[in-house]
């Protein structure tokens, strides 16, 4: 059972639900990864609005390895998502949100 509280989110990959969160080491991976000096900077350029597939590739993968699944990148690439494109985005969305707060969320 997944605790949204810690960032914790459910989503079907791969024809299998799996536990995705953003820990600490993960989001230390996507500052590496995107090229950002910190977490402020991160959370810029996902609010951007204007993610590659990549980037939705590499954003899952680091919440499933915070989410305690070892899955390698090329592997991510080939779980397929219901939805299509607009499945990977919604599962980055919610990731996001559970990660960095929810629009009117207290605190």
């Amino acid at each position: 059972m997944v605790n949204r509280k810690r960032g914790e989110i459910v989503a079907n990959l791969g024809g299998k639900d799996r536990c995705l969160c953003l820990t600490l080491g993960a989001l230390a991976r996507l500052e590496s990864a995107f090229a950002v000096s910190d977490l402020a900077a991160l959370g810029e350029r996902f609010s951007s609005g204007r993610l590659s597939a990549r980037d939705l590739m590499v954003i899952i993968h680091a919440g499933l390895e915070g989410g305690g699944h070892t899955f390698a990148l090329d592997d991510v690439a080939e779980m397929q998502v219901d939805g299509g494109i607009a499945g990977y985005a919604a599962i980055v969305s919610d990731l996001l949100a559970a990660t960095f707060g929810e629009a009117g969320a207290d605190g």
